[in-house]
């Protein structure tokens, strides 16, 4: 057997098309949401012109699941912690940082009614404090944007690398790969398959395949600490 594990960024309107395929195929996922950045009313995702002012993938922007429509989007799912305002770790004072943290973790319980001990560092920024912050906080995780060949090797569940990206050209050797850990985790922005239908259709094969493989078992993120194998940091961690 081996267990997958999946998790989704920033809460973007390209979501609600990814939930859809997800459930079809009754696979976990996880979604890291940032509170701040959500208007009470869904933004529907839109093209730009690139080297217009704000950020965009190549002139495509995700819009937004608004926070009126988070529950009807998103239950059933997992969801995590991805700061208020994808505050990013080192850039700001620590306190804020954890401020912006656990005010998202503290919306996302009020709203879903469940606890959320899951966090994903925006930009992948992380230091040696602002883990130890998070894990005092309650923090189970906090997943980076880095890669490991054994995610069950990963020593430190407040540093958690992925496997891959979900658009890593060698998705399924991978995948075999960590057949021999019993371990696979990918990551990404549904974003990132704007809406070019041969992208959509090829993430749904693959949530197709991997469902339909009695070989495979979906777990939830908040699942994976407890798989790695070595001793995990004693300083402030939580079981």
């Amino acid at each position: 057997m081996i267990k997958v594990a999946q998790c989704w960024d920033d809460g973007v309107a390209t979501d609600i098309r990814l939930t859809e395929i997800l459930r079809k195929y009754n696979a976990k996922a996880t979604f890291n949401l940032c509170p701040g950045n959500l208007s009470e009313e869904t933004v529907q995702p839109f093209w730009t012109d690139p080297m217009s002012q704000g950020w965009s993938h190549y002139g495509f922007r995700g819009g937004a699941v608004g926070k009126k429509d988070l529950k009807a989007v998103y239950s059933g799912f997992q969801v995590a912690s991805h700061c208020w305002k994808h505050e990013n770790a080192g850039l700001i004072p620590d306190a804020d940082f954890l401020k912006a943290a656990v005010d998202a973790r503290h919306f996302l319980e009020d709203v879903f009614q469940q606890e959320c001990r899951g966090f994903a560092w925006p930009c992948g920024k992380h230091t040696p404090e602002t883990e130890r912050l998070l894990a005092e906080a309650g923090f189970r995780y906090g997943r980076t944007t880095a890669n490991l060949a054994d995610v069950t090797s990963n020593e430190n569940p407040l540093a958690l690398a992925s496997s891959c990206h979900f658009l890593n050209w060698q998705f399924w050797k991978i995948f075999e790969e960590a057949k021999k850990t019993g371990v696979f985790y990918f990551w990404g922005h549904s974003y990132e398959m704007m809406e070019y239908p041969p992208l959509w259709e090829r993430f749904e094969q693959k949530i197709k395949v991997l469902s339909e493989d009695p070989e495979v078992e979906w777990v939830d993120v908040i699942d994976l600490p407890d798989l790695l194998r070595k001793k995990q940091p004693t300083s402030g961690m939580l079981s």
